[in-house]
């Protein structure tokens, strides 16, 4: 009989990635199967192992893709065929998340669960908009109630009374449609008009709107501002407090979408991040490697003949090794070899394999490689191009125009992850609604991009800047119909950083002289 796996239900926090805990992160990463909701980022979901399931239960606010029995009912088969589960839920399984529920279903059929609490945004959204649930002789307290089912009839829940003449900050979750029944509820129990609330859409998150007012005027300054769910209610003399961060990063409140293969964007993601950016993966890319194929072991053997190998990525570089070590070959067939190399980030992937590069232009790009290995090539030598299939012609070019011998083999391509090719394209109608940059650190990538439906990606860019690491890139994003907005001045994640950072700085200062 095969043995059940275990169910861990995972709060996922507030909707900030950051703000899961490093326990829930834990289980993401070792999980077979992932059953999800209406996650504010799928970032989450980036986390788990490549072969875990990933199974879109819905559970927002009126557009219910499962039921919750059938939930209930999915998390015990899963279980029962011997799998490690996680059912990842916003904010916290037991804070109106119907956790309770799940567990008795997994009770009744003796399945092991594990609950991971999560941070719920009854108290980050408030921290986040500056609001403390409680503060010294103020607020001695904070209460939180649903508001998503006080209106099914109409009416007000029986114990909303009791509720609404507690002292103390009052917290409404999911009650933004109810807020004149709210209001109009609190203020029959004896709350003055002038008592503090505010509003919170999209709590933690980048798109973060706060409406401050009170009991009167509310309801009008919502909707003048346009708020809309998800939005947390607030009522009570914190409200009027303003204890926002002050502390600010370089990037702080850029939303930034990032395409490329999982070793370069996950790289990139850890340094916008680092600078204060909300990053998500757009599109993402998987390498086919080409080191098995004859002409790349052709030149494998012939190692001995080779005087220079020319790297123009850190992905040609890992190929190249990995390759080698195929071959039953090891670092002694490269002894009397020099490496070239297009930027600092290829150069450090490759020293992570022992070897120095002996050259590597000033300036990030393949031309300025090229130029400066014509000055150092002579006759007498050989190279060895092992890169991508799109590789920059212009490397061609100008070896072609020494007496060098040279071999440009395809080593690897990349392609769309079939897996995330739906995703891609359900995003790209409202891109430019949730980013202000998108990045693009290859022509493969950028070519991948308008796959299928070039006019589709060519209009979901339209109010995007657009960020390519280099010339080539950029090249390649022109002849899909497409010129780049901003162009890194080294072939570089941090020279893509940079870019961001200064034109991010240019335009919020200048936001903020109007």
């Amino acid at each position: 009989m095969k043995e059940r796996g275990i169910v861990y239900l995972v709060g996922a926090g507030p909707g900030d990635p950051g703000l899961i805990t490093e326990k829930g992160m834990l289980r993401l990463k070792s999980c077979d199967a992932v059953v999800y909701d209406s996650l504010a980022s799928d970032l989450l979901l980036k986390a788990v192992p490549d072969h875990c399931e990933k199974i879109y239960v819905g559970k927002r606010a009126g557009f219910h893709s499962m039921k919750q029995e059938e939930i209930n009912q999915l998390l015990v088969e899963l279980a029962e065929k011997g799998r490690k589960v996680v059912r990842l839920k916003g904010g916290d399984p037991f804070v109106f998340g119907r956790g309770g529920e799940e567990i008795l279903a997994l009770k009744k059929a003796d399945i092991p669960y594990e609950v991971v609490s999560g941070v719920t945004s009854a108290v980050a959204a408030l921290a986040s908009a500056g609001i403390p649930v409680t503060h010294r002789a103020i607020s001695r307290s904070f209460h939180v109630m649903t508001g998503h089912t006080l209106s099914e009839e109409g009416t007000l829940p029986p114990d909303f009374n009791a509720f609404a003449s507690l002292s103390g900050t009052l917290i409404f979750l999911m009650g933004l449609g109810n807020l004149p029944l709210i209001v109009s509820g609190l203020m029959d129990q004896g709350k003055p008009g002038t008592t503090p609330a505010a509003v919170i859409e999209n709590g933690t998150l980048p798109g973060q709107k706060v409406v401050r007012g009170n009991l009167l005027d509310i309801q009008q300054k919502v909707e003048a501002f346009g708020v809309k769910s998800p939005a947390i209610i607030v009522v009570g003399e914190t409200a009027a407090l303003d204890f926002s961060s002050t502390g600010k990063q370089p990037l702080e409140g850029c939303r930034i979408g990032i395409t490329g293969t999982p070793s370069f964007t996950g790289k990139l993601h850890k340094e916008l991040s680092s600078l204060g950016g909300t990053v998500e993966y757009l599109l993402s890319l998987s390498l086919q490697s080409y080191r098995s194929d004859e002409r790349m072991q052709a030149a494998y053997e012939d190692l001995k003949s080779y005087t220079w190998i020319v790297f123009t990525s850190a992905n040609a570089v890992r190929e190249f090794f990995l390759g080698l070590m195929e071959q039953g070959e090891d670092h002694r067939a490269l002894g009397h070899i020099k490496f070239a190399t297009v930027g600092k980030g290829t150069a450090d992937e490759l020293l992570k394999y022992g070897f120095r590069s002996d050259y590597t232009p000033k300036h990030y790009q393949v031309i300025d490689l090229a130029e400066g290995l014509r000055e150092r090539i002579t006759k007498h030598d050989r190279l060895l191009i092992p890169r991508s299939s799109r590789g920059s012609r212009e490397l061609n070019q100008i070896l072609n125009e020494t007496e060098a011998d040279y071999d440009d083999v395809v080593l690897y391509d990349v392609r769309k992850e079939g897996r995330e090719e739906e995703q891609a394209k359900g995003k790209r109608a409202d891109i430019t609604k949730e980013f202000d940059y998108i990045t693009f650190a290859s022509a493969s990538g950028a070519d991948a991009f308008f796959e299928e439906d070039s006019l589709a990606a060519l209009k979901s860019l339209e109010g995007l800047m657009v960020v390519c690491i280099g010339d080539i890139t950029a090249q390649a994003l022109e002849a899909n119909g497409r010129k780049a907005d901003l162009i890194a001045k080294e072939y570089s994640i941090q020279g893509v950083a940079k870019a961001i950072c200064q034109h991010w700085s240019e335009k919020t200062n200048g936001r903020k002289g109007v």
